[in-house]
């Protein structure tokens, strides 16, 4: 894990006491640090491979390096050789992760949705977000009990998922990468308290939204339903007004 530090030990059996031993890093080989045996004198180079060693690194006694405060950019190859041959005594392959935050579980109010199995009955669900920033190599994943319901892996992950309001099944966030995890637990009750209704299943913008197009809906029914009453009421007049045939003929 970032933070930490490791010692990247070398083999014994294949080198002598008065040997000096070389590390070297990533694929272009950089030196890094060394150090002759005889007099225990080491040597580091700070300015290799981007700087990125600088004051994390020391070798003990018998040649083998530690990190120390390790970062992602330390992972790679690691390959230390002998003064005395050219064939590496050993090669690591050293993998640093980043230490997992806690996901974070919210309301998503972009997602509402209801069904209805009959005009008296209907049930709700809650929309909810898992989410994860500022990390990478990871995945996130949503489980009901201990069975994943979707994952995903990228950077800066986000995960939604939707239950019933009602449901009573435990359901948990959990993000991890090969050597760790962090977990949250998913509380229906507490994020969404009376999700039985629109306002706090899907959010007060979202509400204030279908209210306004019911409202627009309601006046232009009205709107519609004004002007045909005017129009049954002004035709009769019209007609009063209108002499009949017959009147036509009285009049001749």
């Amino acid at each position: 894990m970032e933070g930490d530090s490791v010692t990247l030990n070398i083999n014994l059996t294949e080198i002598q006491k008065d040997d000096q031993i070389m590390w070297r890093f990533g694929l272009n080989n950089f030196l890094i640090a060394q150090i002759i045996r005889k007099n225990n004198m080491s040597k580091f180079y700070n300015d290799s491979a981007d700087g990125r060693f600088r004051n994390r690194l020391k070798l003990d006694q018998t040649g083998s390096l530690i990190i120390t405060n390790t970062r992602i950019t330390h992972s790679g190859l690691y390959t230390v050789t002998s003064r005395r041959s050219e064939t590496p005594l050993n090669i690591f392959n050293l993998s640093v992760y980043t230490r997992l935050p806690v996901p974070v579980i919210s309301r998503d109010s972009s997602h509402c949705s209801s069904s209805s199995s009959s005009s008296s009955s209907s049930s709700s669900y809650c929309s909810f977000l898992c989410s994860v920033v500022n990390v990478s190599h990871v995945t996130l994943s949503w489980y009901k009990g201990n069975s994943l319901l979707s994952s995903i892996s990228e950077s800066d992950l986000s995960l939604h998922l939707e239950v019933e309001y009602q449901d009573n099944n435990s359901y948990s966030c959990v993000i991890n990468n090969p050597i760790s995890n962090q977990t949250r637990h998913l509380n229906i009750t507490e994020l969404c308290q009376t999700c039985s209704g629109p306002v706090h299943c899907c959010g007060f913008t979202e509400t204030v939204i279908r209210l306004a197009g019911s409202v627009l809906v309601g006046v232009a029914t009205v709107a519609v339903l004004v002007y045909d009453i005017r129009s049954r009421r002004s035709y009769p007049e019209t007609r009063e007004q209108t002499p009949r045939a017959d009147e036509y003929d009285d009049v001749a």
